[in-house]
């Protein structure tokens, strides 16, 4: 009988189906990854949580859930403050087309969460699997810590940059770390 390898026996304690706040705790805390967690009104935008989340130091996202002209999905996780360029973004990834928002159903499909609750915290669900690439902007792994929905949007979850990496590799994903700002200039190093 084959023993499993520790990439092995993390993927398989991914939850089935969409996990729960819990499940995402427990997930973390088998990998040991630090994290805590502060309650708060639920928030939709990264505007209507920016008076709300300066109390709380380190670096805070915004996640965009865009697709291209071939259906492919990606999953950009931004400093909140970063100006995306989704155009040069999507010629960096290759994309067919330019890039648009994937509908909020489409996103509730892949992701398993509600439009205002996107995270990278949902890769741990077996839907993001539908995800072509994770991409994670630099300036936000600048930051320490870096803070996300925990699956709903009335709470945010702080975890080290560092181990926002070790959390999107476990899910299964390389992530591609660029500036957001200007991804075609960035070398990706």
């Amino acid at each position: 009988m084959a023993v499993a390898n520790d990439s092995e026996k993390v993927a398989q304690s991914l939850p089935a189906g969409g996990a729960t706040r819990a499940d995402l705790f427990e997930f973390l805390d088998n990998l040991g990854i630090a994290h805590r967690t502060v309650e708060h009104p639920p928030i939709f935008t990264v505007e209507e949580g920016r008076e709300l989340k300066q109390q709380w130091p380190g670096g805070h996202s915004k996640n965009l859930f865009v697709k291209d002209k071939r259906g492919s999905l990606f999953l950009a996780v931004a400093l909140s403050d970063t100006r995306v360029d989704l155009v040069g973004l999507g010629k960096r990834l290759g994309a067919k087309g330019r890039l648009s928002f994937g509908k909020p159903d489409l996103m509730t499909e892949t992701l398993g969460v509600i439009p205002g609750a996107v995270t990278p915290f949902t890769l741990i669900n077996e839907s993001a699997k539908a995800l072509a690439r994770v991409v994670l902007d630099r300036a936000l792994l600048a930051a320490d810590p870096v803070w996300f929905h925990p699956l709903e949007n009335n709470a945010s979850t702080a975890i080290s940059a560092e181990n926002l990496v070790n959390f999107v590799k476990a899910c299964g994903f390389e992530p591609e770390i660029l500036d957001l700002a200007n991804p075609q200039t960035d070398s990706g190093v």
